[in-house]
């Protein structure tokens, strides 16, 4: 069975059992639809030429307080380049207070714990307040977009959840994934956010995999946010590489990466801020890298909106990079915005098709407000990419509010 046919299946039984609507003229529509066309060169300097149709749908008030929540895209490259993937974000039916303090999610929806973090095919259930604590149960089909998707590829798993007056909230959290029925993962996490004082604050994530017998994740920081405009805070990461029992990289010894970071901000005005980060890279099989940024920030409380930071990057494997990023729009009349950005020599991951680093990207973008409910979006860019050298890339895109 297909995923848009399985998530199908699922909304329609979801739709059978909820009682008869009395006031089913009562049920509302919104949501909002993304006509987009993208151009982009290939390594062999091929020009995809790409059609998105995106659509994202609410319906709330179906009866008795049911929600559907829906997201997903259909997609075709017109010059028959690249295979571009049609995708189901997520498409569920939901109700608070399916039975008093019980919330109630069935379809395909986005599990994120602790413990770990999947599109998931199924059940979750959140019970509020049960005792001083809550407790959410989930389970179904595991979705995977990159390497296939089957109905023995399955995610189980819950969250307990406890807040100690105003003092602390803390989570604990376990997921077990199987795949093609053999056992993949299985993650145990705890998280706490402890409030010293009205402006200070301790946070911890964790995750531990208990097959391999190993902390994979662990981030642990401090926040100071006390004082009117000055803020900081300080974090220390440490991140090593999950990979699935079932595949042949488990049994590779793999690197882990550690990183201590301090930032201070600065409120000038209203959305304007200056702020100074240093972030220390700590690598098992490199040396190591200082990162020092500066920036200044604002945001759009008028017509001006932007960002520029300067980026220091120093290590002794002759990987320094000293590069600008820079942005500004400005609303130059009621229903036009323009824009011009440039990050220049500051390496970016950029997680779309495909996991791509770039060096460089230099674009102008603009917004065209035609009606209060239909606005057309246009980008142009020049990026420099490890993987691609360089190439061009441009976007349209319309949007309809309903």
């Amino acid at each position: 069975m297909k995923i848009w046919q399985r998530i199908g299946v699922y909304v329609a039984v979801a739709l059978l059992v909820v009682p008869a609507p009395q006031g089913a003229l009562a049920a509302s529509l919104s949501g909002r639809s993304s006509t987009v066309f993208e151009w982009f060169d290939d390594p062999q300097e091929d020009t995809a030429l790409v059609g998105y149709e995106y659509l994202r749908l609410n319906i709330s008030d179906i009866a008795d307080g049911y929600r559907f929540a829906g997201y997903g895209r259909l997609a075709e490259d017109f010059a028959d380049e690249f295979e571009i993937k049609n995708r189901l974000y997520y498409a569920y039916l939901e109700k608070t207070d399916l039975v008093p303090a019980l919330d109630f999610r069935l379809g395909r929806q986005f599990i994120s714990t602790s413990a770990g973090a999947s599109v998931m095919d199924g059940l979750n259930l959140e019970y509020r307040d049960l005792g001083g604590f809550d407790v959410k149960l989930f389970g179904g089909g595991d979705v995977s977009y990159y390497e296939g998707y089957n109905a023995d590829d399955l995610i189980v798993g819950g969250e307990l959840e406890v807040s100690l007056a105003d003092i602390a909230d803390l989570g604990l959290s376990y997921l077990q994934k199987w795949q093609d029925q053999d056992l993949s993962h299985e993650l145990i996490g705890f998280d706490a956010n402890i409030r010293l004082a009205d402006s200070f604050t301790l946070y911890n994530e964790t995750q531990y995999s208990w097959l391999t017998d190993e902390v994979t994740y662990l981030l642990a920081g401090a926040k100071y946010s006390g004082h009117p405009r000055w803020g900081a805070r300080l974090e220390y990461l440490y991140s090593l590489p999950v990979f699935s029992a079932t595949s042949i990289y488990s049994v590779f010894a793999v690197a882990e990466y550690q990183e201590v970071s301090a930032e201070l901000t600065y409120r000038i005005d209203r959305g304007l801020r200056v702020f100074g980060r240093y972030v220390r890279e700590i690598y098992d099989e490199v040396d190591d890298a200082g990162v020092v940024e500066l920036g200044l920030e604002k945001l759009c409380t008028a017509r001006l909106a932007g960002y520029l930071v300067g980026t220091w990057r120093n290590d002794d494997d002759g990987q320094d990079l000293h590069g600008v990023k820079a942005y500004g729009s400005w609303r130059i009349t009621e229903t036009f915005d323009a824009g011009l950005g440039a990050h220049v020599d500051s390496l970016e991951r950029r997680l779309e098709e495909d996991d791509e680093t770039t060096s460089t990207r230099i674009w102008v973008d603009g917004t065209a407000y035609v009606t209060r409910t239909l606005n057309l979006q246009a980008k142009v860019e020049y990026v420099e990419s490890d993987l691609w050298d360089e190439y061009y890339r441009g976007r349209v895109r319309l949007n309809v509010l309903f």
